[in-house]
């Protein structure tokens, strides 16, 4: 057992490094229906949209608010980019300017993967957000707290 233990911790730290761990892309972000996707079903998610899903088993634990906007939608959308393309890990994979950004932000040690998908919801005046880990059943708050920095950095932008 001494030496199985440190072996299964480099055996798990290299299927990280080797990008076993990542998870697949999900085929359905987007939004759809002034929606995004729903929260996970385990605790790896924070939804701002979480509400719209009552009988979710998730629901409470992934609610949080959306974002406030520091200027106009387009402006706030823009800040967020930029905000986003300096964060070490954090990958954008979709960003047309048409209000919905995907990113990809990975973990540097063991390289898991979570989706952040940020929308400027039109009619609310707000910018909705969904950010999930893509394997594992708890994210052990990361999520959330990635949700909540961004809101920090725009609260100070603003």
């Amino acid at each position: 057992i001494v030496i199985a233990l440190p072996a299964l911790a480099i055996a798990v730290v290299l299927a990280g490094q080797l990008g076993l761990l990542s998870g697949k892309t999900p085929d359905d972000l987007g939004v759809k229906d002034g929606r995004l996707k729903p929260p996970s079903n385990t605790e790896n998610s924070a939804s701002s949209q979480a509400g719209l899903y009552p009988d979710h088993p998730m629901r409470a634990y992934a609610e949080v608010a959306p974002l406030a906007l520091s200027s106009d939608g387009p402006a706030t959308m823009a800040r967020l980019s930029t905000l986003l393309q300096g964060l070490p890990g954090v990958k954008i994979v979709q960003d047309k300017g048409d209000g919905y950004l995907y990113a990809q932000c990975t973990t540097p040690l063991m390289k898991f993967v979570d989706d952040l998908e940020l929308w400027f919801d039109p009619v609310n005046q707000v910018v909705q957000v969904r950010s999930a880990s893509r394997v594992g059943r708890k994210d052990f708050g990361v999520n959330r707290q990635r949700v909540e920095m961004l809101r920090a950095v725009l609260a100070k932008a603003g």
